[in-house]
C-alpha cells in the first residue's frame, strides 16, 4: 500500500489566489515560496508532501 501512495501524484495546493506578499515573499493563497511554486512540477512526491506540510505550518504561524 505504501508504494501506491508514493505513486499517487500529490496535488498542487494552489487555490488560485496567486499573489506574492512583498513582506514575507509567500503566496497569499497557498503559502508557498516563489521557488517552491516554480519547481512544483519537477519535484518528487516526498518533496511535494514536505512543501505542503511546511506551507500549512507557515499559514498557521501567520494567523496565530
Amino acid at each position: 500500500m505504501t508504494d501506491d501512495l508514493q505513486k499517487k501524484e500529490v496535488p498542487s495546493p494552489c487555490i488560485g489566489i496567486c499573489v506574492i506578499d512583498d513582506g514575507n515573499q509567500l503566496c497569499q493563497g497557498c503559502f508557498r515560496t516563489l521557488g517552491e511554486i516554480q519547481d512544483w512540477w519537477n519535484l518528487e512526491n516526498d518533496q511535494k508532501q514536505k512543501i505542503v506540510q511546511e506551507a500549512s505550518q507557515r499559514a498557521i504561524a501567520l494567523f496565530n
